[in-house]
């Protein structure tokens, strides 16, 4: 079972949701009993978010960006390390490894129109059936709420059951639109 504490200030009236969410933290139970900490992520995070790819089986990189990625340019690694907390939210999970943190998992939103957002996991193999995408799906759409989105979309391999499972599970609702080698979800958010 999944237990989660958020850090006080959260959702502090008075203050804008995004720059709440630049500071969101949660300690995480995992299935097995190890704790993580789900929380924004940092630019700093970057060499973290490389050394994940790095560990991550070739079978969750294929599940994740549709192809086995190890390698990423100046561009994108800009991107996916350099968020607004507005129309880019993303969360780490930090694990306690060999005495000091690592990140061994994300999630994320991207705003692509007013109200809406496409939503995308990965986690390193042996953190995968913890609870965590359940969890980083729990808190991202807490955040998308505070921030007004109405809706999630997400691009699935059909053969990613244990995220299309996640999605099942969120009860934000799912539907699903099978089309060639993609499962097209969409979560509604309100």
């Amino acid at each position: 079972m999944l237990i989660a504490a958020v850090s006080p200030g959260v959702s502090c009236e008075g203050r804008s949701p995004m720059s709440e969410a630049s500071k969101f933290s949660a300690i995480e139970t995992l299935r097995d009993g190890r704790r993580v900490e789900i929380r924004a992520l940092r630019h700093e995070d970057r060499n973290g978010l490389e050394q994940a790819v790095s560990r991550a089986s070739a079978e969750s990189l294929r599940r994740r960006f549709f192809s086995v990625r190890r390698h990423f340019s100046e561009q994108e690694l800009e991107f996916f390390s350099d968020i607004d907390f507005v129309s880019q939210v993303a969360l780490v999970v930090v694990a306690q490894e060999g005495g000091g943190p690592h990140i061994v998992g994300a999630g994320r939103y991207i705003v692509l129109d007013p109200g809406r957002a496409e939503v995308a996991f990965a986690l390193i193999d042996e953190y995968q059936g913890q609870g965590i995408g359940a969890a980083l799906m729990r808190h991202l759409a807490t955040i998308a709420r505070d921030a007004g989105l109405k809706e999630f979309i997400a691009e699935v391999l059909p053969e990613n059951t244990a995220m299309l499972e996640v999605f099942k599970k969120s009860g934000l609702h799912p539907t699903t639109r099978r089309k060639a080698n993609i499962v097209h979800v969409t979560l509604q958010l309100s």
